[in-house]
Parts: structure tokens; C-alpha cells; sequence
């Protein structure tokens, strides 16, 4: 009896050392995968990641907007939200592997990670200048992110030997039918009218897919037109009740104007679901979403109102083209 129990506590034991063992080796695995460096990304087609889905709101489940466009190994991004590194990181991209950041406008929720990507890709040792290209103000902007930096990253660049080029940003004004091609990737930008900043569409092409990346929903009927046929429409799809169905839930409306106001400023579900179907798109991707969290299918029922395409509602780091 005693052998008996001797040999079932042996086995007992050699069991909890085998699963520990397992959970060392899967959390070695997990960090591995979370700060080994990362193989240049290689797309065989035009492809599109969500980089980041979320808005301008805090919000842990997902990172501010970004979205990336890539054929073979270059890649370039729209817009450059916060967590930017991180979602470069989810998207199994080096954070200084893109080629170019275009941006749609100025609002801060599209910019505050271009310090970020400068600073990141430079310690993974970038070595050029990195471009951004963007509406009227962008110059500004960049000029304000360098002056800013400037004392800190001259001490890296001394501490670290790093490249002085890659701590530069090499910036580009541009206007309305903008084209610009990035290695085998050709961009376009269309300015969107009726909003309160300057802002641009920006398509991209190969010859044969067509993809199109908007901030915004202003100038309806320009970005429908710009968007005509595209195989995708990356853009938001805003859910913000107005102050008459919010009585009813018990939330406290302090200031009924701002909420006016905040609806003016995005596009709201309806919306998007008539802009695809006006743009005659096949794939609709939803992203600068919104807390509090939602539910995938009512996001989809309730944008499936106006567009029979297809909807996808990506999570951050996921690919949604092809």
C-alpha cells in the first residue's frame, strides 16, 4: 500500500513539474513573441492591416487610428493614432518598416503617434528620414514634433551612436489629386470638403486592386465618387445617440450641445452604410471605433441597414485585404 501510494505521488509530482515546466515555456514563448525583433513584413498581394482601430477615446482593447497599405515589403501608413509602435507590433510589422505616413488630417487623435514611430524606428535602426505626407498644417506640425525632441534625441543619438538622418522627419504638403508612388504602391489623395480642417482621402492602387483609407466622412458625395468601385472603404462608423434616446437610459446629458457637436463631427452608422453603397464598394472595414465596448453583430445589422456588401469589424494587428 505504501509502494502504491509512494509511486502515484512520484507520478503526481512529475505531473505538476511537466505542466509548470509547460507554463515557463509558453510564457518564454509569449514574451518572445512580444519583444523578439520582427522579420520585415512581405505581402504577395496589395494588402490592408488594421493597425489600430480605435478613436479618439482611451480605450485598452484597442489602439488609436492607423491603418497600413502593403505590397512585397513596402509598407506605408494612414494616419498614426497613439499605441502606435504597439500596433505595429500586433501587425507582425517593424515599427521601422514604414515607408511613408500619409496622413488624412490634423486632428490629434491621427498624429499624436508620429513622435512615437519617429523615436521607436529610429532606436530599431532606421537610417533615413521618416516622410510623412499630409494636408495644409502638416509642415507646421512635423516642425513642432522636432523642436520638441530635439535636446533629447541629440543625447540618444550621442549615448547610442544613433544615425542623425533617422531622428529627422522629411514632410510634404499636398493638395487635392496629389499622386505619389511608394515602390510598387501608388497613393492619391482627394480633399474632402465641408469640414472644419483641412482633410484628404488618400487611394491606393497596384493596376489592379484599389483601396481607400478616409479620417472622415465629410464631402459626401466627393468621397463616395473617389471611392467609386474600390475593392475596399476603410472608414468609421460612429454610434452616438442623440440627446432624445438617451433620456431613456439614464445617462446624465450635461452639455446637449457638445453631443450635437460630436455627432457633426463623425460618421455616424447609418452614414457609412450609405457611403459604401453609394461608392459601390465590395468590402467595408469599420474602424475608429468608440467605447463603450459594442457587439460585433449589432455593429453589422445596424451598418447592414444601407450596405449589402461585405462588413468587417477588425480587431488591431488584423489583415482585412485580401
Amino acid at each position: 500500500m505504501d509502494g502504491r501510494l509512494a509511486f502515484l505521488g512520484l507520478v503526481f509530482s512529475i505531473l505538476i513539474l511537466a505542466w509548470i515546466g509547460a507554463g515557463v515555456l509558453w510564457r518564454a514563448a509569449e514574451v518572445a513573441e512580444l519583444v523578439a525583433p520582427l522579420d520585415p513584413a512581405d505581402y504577395d498581394e496589395l494588402s490592408v492591416v488594421a493597425v489600430g482601430t480605435g478613436s479618439e477615446f482611451e480605450n485598452p482593447e484597442r489602439l488609436g487610428p492607423a491603418t497600413a497599405i502593403g505590397l512585397g515589403t513596402t509598407v506605408v501608413l494612414v494616419d498614426a493614432g497613439r499605441g502606435i509602435a504597439e500596433g505595429l507590433r500586433l501587425a507582425k510589422i517593424p515599427v521601422d518598416q514604414p515607408a511613408v505616413v500619409f496622413l488624412t488630417n490634423l486632428l490629434p487623435y491621427n498624429t499624436v503617434g508620429l513622435d512615437d514611430l519617429l523615436v521607436s524606428g529610429w532606436l530599431t535602426d532606421r537610417q533615413t528620414p521618416l516622410r510623412v505626407v499630409g494636408p495644409r498644417g502638416t509642415r507646421a506640425l512635423v516642425e513642432g514634433i522636432t523642436a520638441a525632441h530635439a535636446a533629447g534625441n541629440a543625447a540618444m543619438a550621442d549615448a547610442l551612436g544613433l544615425p542623425a538622418a533617422g531622428a529627422k522627419i522629411d514632410v510634404r504638403e499636398v493638395g487635392d489629386g496629389h499622386v505619389e508612388p511608394v515602390g510598387p504602391i501608388e497613393a492619391e489623395a482627394r480633399t474632402l470638403p465641408n469640414g472644419p480642417i483641412p482633410t484628404l482621402a488618400w487611394r491606393f492602387t497596384d493596376g489592379q486592386s484599389r483601396i481607400v483609407v478616409s479620417g472622415s466622412g465629410w464631402g459626401h458625395d466627393v468621397l463616395a465618387s473617389f471611392a467609386g468601385g474600390a475593392d475596399v472603404l476603410v472608414h468609421e462608423a460612429a454610434y452616438l445617440p442623440t440627446v432624445a434616446e438617451l433620456e431613456g437610459t439614464g445617462a446624465v446629458v450635461e452639455d446637449p450641445e457638445r453631443v450635437d457637436r460630436d455627432r457633426a463631427m463623425h460618421t455616424l452608422i447609418d452614414a457609412a452604410g450609405q457611403l459604401a453603397t453609394d461608392a459601390q464598394v465590395e468590402r467595408l472595414v469599420l474602424v475608429r471605433l468608440r467605447p463603450p465596448p459594442f457587439f460585433e453583430i449589432q455593429m453589422k445589422r445596424l451598418v447592414g441597414n444601407t450596405f449589402g456588401g461585405e462588413i468587417l469589424i477588425p480587431q488591431d494587428g488584423e489583415l482585412v485585404f485580401p
